[in-house]
């Protein structure tokens, strides 16, 4: 599978702009691709003024996103601010957005909000993950924080110990000085759920200030760095190999020596 990583800044609460930067570098993709991934709250940037700019959730950044799978033949994923009416009043989501090619559709609501900024006062967690099956591929896509926590990441089924995903996603907006965390936590959780890991920062300064160095990243079932790149904007795409990942686990089968757990 052709993975496609678009590291980039971000336009302050800016939507227009932020869709129309990304469809011109998508547009300017030098081969096909499978995959493409996008930042956390590519529309806008990590932000609290959810009142200001959350979309509803079935209009424009959801179309474009249809479009985008749709002209390139690729899934398209990554997280936006989404609105919508809940059993108390307005309620806001950080929500991933799984686009298909042919339009279908699957959301994840990010799990893990990050206290410190206090996101968990502003939006509500999601409850469960979502794994996607795409070109032979079953895929796990989560957002940022989540990377902290192992258990809700953890690659079984839930049924046996068979493995649920192959390819553990994080979309994110990660500062600069938490960089050496978020190195360190993609390659544990390869090595750990015996998969390949992708992660997507964005670089630049948002809107508070806060500076991001990227680090976006291609990590193999062995925690070897396939591909990271600091500081810079980036496109890059690679093909990870199923084979090579279904040798190494059947080679070194340690998740039948992992501990038991309910997920409450």
């Amino acid at each position: 599978m052709n993975i496609t990583l678009l590291q980039t800044e971000l336009y302050w609460h800016d939507p227009v702009a932020n869709r129309a930067m990304l469809e011109e570098q998508i547009a300017a993709l030098p081969q096909s691709t499978d995959l493409i991934v996008l930042p956390e709250m590519f529309t806008t940037g990590f932000t609290m003024d959810a009142p200001a700019v959350a979309e509803p959730a079935n209009l424009t950044t959801l179309r474009w996103l249809r479009q985008m799978a749709a002209q390139t033949g690729a899934v398209v994923t990554g997280s936006y601010v989404v609105r919508e009416q809940g059993p108390s009043g307005m309620q806001y989501a950080n929500r991933l957005i799984w686009m298909q090619p042919d339009g279908q559709y699957d959301v994840y609501d990010k799990r893990h909000l990050f206290r410190m900024a206090g996101e968990d006062g502003i939006y509500t967690a999601g409850q469960q993950r979502i794994v996607k099956t795409w070109k032979g591929w079953r895929i796990c896509p989560l957002i940022c924080y989540d990377l902290r926590f192992p258990v809700f990441s953890r690659n079984v089924s839930g049924t046996d110990d068979s493995f649920a995903y192959d390819l553990l996603l994080y979309v994110a907006n990660w500062p600069v000085v938490r960089r050496h965390a978020w190195n360190i936590l993609l390659q544990a959780r390869a090595i750990e759920n015996l998969c390949y890991v992708a992660g997507v920062n964005r670089v630049g300064t948002d809107g508070n200030g806060h500076a991001y160095s990227g680090d976006s990243a291609l990590i193999n079932f062995k925690g070897e760095v396939l591909f990271q790149q600091a500081d810079q904007p980036v496109a890059h795409q690679q093909t990870l190999s199923l084979a090579a990942l279904n040798a190494f686990r059947q080679a070194f089968p340690a998740n039948l020596d992992a501990d038991a757990f309910t997920l409450l």
